[in-house]
């Protein structure tokens, strides 16, 4: 693995409740890291790595449809042809579940066969994907520092089942920033991994250094967050008064 190219300290100022998460992809084994010990769903893997060190898995520590979604195994047809959605409650037909297929990212088969987790204050690598747990002030500071110098917009996507998915693997194929809460997904909520109300902002490599740089440039707390509503009313006025006398 390469060397860690960029300074992550700016993320110790949110000084969050749960520890941003480093993701990377690898096609042999990480040197120097060791095996995760037990047998985990890939949403877990997040949450053990917020609490300990970093570790990489390999396809038979995954106790969920990760492999697949990894291209480390070949697909399975019972659940590909949506009979399993519907079992659990999720979908009112096999049809409604098998659609999904048609547009949840993946791996390419036979790219991936170590993915590599650590807490961000103990990096050894640099981050394919980071995974931010946030509160909704934090996670209001981290999109506006995405969308500072481009104005792009923000998008939420998201299934009902293997929402790992849209967490781990959308961000890195796409290049796209990603969030949800917590709790709309199915087995991330089955397995307890975070509580509700938690957003979790996925951000992938290209897009880490301008949220970086740009964390470094905003104003974290704007006034008119922390003022009263005739106040900030009365500013705005000013402020656009001003604004038409440049004209």
């Amino acid at each position: 693995m390469s060397s860690i190219k960029r300074d992550f300290s700016i993320f110790n100022k949110f000084d969050f409740e749960r520890k941003p998460v480093a993701v990377k992809y690898m096609l042999k084994k990480p040197d120097g890291i060791a095996k995760l010990n037990k047998p985990l769903a890939l949403c877990e893997m997040l949450r053990e790595a917020q609490a300990g060190g970093p570790f990489y898995a390999e396809k038979e520590d995954f106790e969920c449809v990760g492999p697949f979604l990894l291209g480390m195994v070949e697909p399975d047809a019972l659940f590909e042809s949506g009979q399993v959605g519907p079992r659990l409650g999720v979908f009112e037909e096999a049809r409604a579940n098998e659609r999904l297929y048609q547009y949840i990212p993946m791996m390419h088969k036979n790219t991936v066969n170590s993915v590599v987790f650590s807490p961000l204050d103990k990096l050894p690598f640099n981050p394919d994907v980071l995974v931010i747990s946030a509160n909704s002030s934090q996670a209001e500071i981290i999109l506006r520092a995405a969308s500072y110098v481009t104005g792009k917009m923000w998008h939420s996507k998201l299934t009902p089942v293997m929402g790992c998915a849209w967490i781990f693997i959308y961000p890195y194929l796409s290049g796209e920033l990603n969030y949800h809460v917590t709790n709309l997904v199915h087995g991330m909520r089955g397995r307890h991994v975070l509580p509700d109300g938690v957003f979790v902002i996925s951000i992938p490599f290209d897009l880490l250094g301008n949220i970086t740089e740009n964390l470094k440039q905003i104003e974290w707390v704007l006034p008119e967050y922390i003022q009263d509503r005739d106040t900030n009313a009365r500013h705005f006025d000013e402020l656009i008064r001003a604004l038409e006398k440049e004209l």
